[in-house]
């Protein structure tokens, strides 16, 4: 097995023009988020959103539900920390067969997620928002990517499971990591598995203007199902 980032997905990345004159923030300090925006041409600072963002689980919310109100939340807390910018924030998970699959707490917990995702098809969802400041409007979206994981040899999860890459990263994988048991089904997006379905955003910035929301008085954000 190859680990690196040096993928090919880093090329040719899409770019829009940011919707306003105000400066790209971005609400996480994940650095699969910034290498993304930085391969892609984006110029931006980083402004992780404070923990208490992305805390809780609603009873019975789906994935994408999830991962649209934390974006929802990341945004918001960093936006109120700033009198302008334009703020992107964004959360992924996976899901296997309706179970949420998010960031490993441990190497046991890692094992047990990918033993479960062995040999089976499941789903990457990435939620983010993209909040003026100065607009007072957002937009909310989430981009599904259905992915197939080959069945693991013990060798190889012992392999992976030592390199530690499974690290901060929703279903203990990361596709970046150059892993050929990994496969991108039906021309999904390979950033979005990622972190940041890049081709979708370059599309909200172009058209922000009509998709964009005032702010919601909601103290979580809207709700969301895809």
């Amino acid at each position: 097995m190859k680990f690196t980032d040096n993928l090919p997905l880093m090329s040719g990345l899409p770019r829009a023009d940011l919707p306003t004159e105000e400066s790209l923030i971005l609400a996480s300090g994940s650095p699969r988020r910034s290498q993304l925006l930085t391969a892609a041409g984006y110029e931006f600072t980083v402004q992780p959103a404070s923990d208490e963002a992305e805390c809780g689980m609603c009873s019975r919310e789906t994935a994408p539900e999830l991962v649209a109100r934390y974006a929802y939340r990341k945004a918001a807390d960093v936006a109120a920390k700033n009198e302008e910018g334009l703020i992107l924030a964004a959360d992924t998970v996976a899901s296997c067969y309706g179970q949420i699959l998010g960031k490993p707490h441990n190497i046991e917990h890692a094992e047990a997620m990918l033993r479960q995702l062995s040999g089976r098809r499941h789903d990457v969802f990435s939620g983010f928002c993209v909040w003026s400041v100065s607009q007072n409007r957002c937009v909310v979206e989430v981009v599904r990517t259905e992915l197939q994981m080959q069945p693991l040899s013990e060798p190889m999860l012992a392999d992976y499971l030592d390199s530690m890459l499974w690290e901060g990263k929703a279903g203990a994988f990361g596709f970046q990591d150059g892993n050929d048991w990994l496969e991108v089904l039906e021309g999904g997006s390979e950033t979005n598995v990622v972190g940041l379905p890049m081709e979708r955003l370059a599309e909200v910035f172009r058209d922000f203007d009509l998709l964009a929301t005032e702010i919601s008085t909601e103290k979580d954000g809207p709700s969301f199902s895809k």
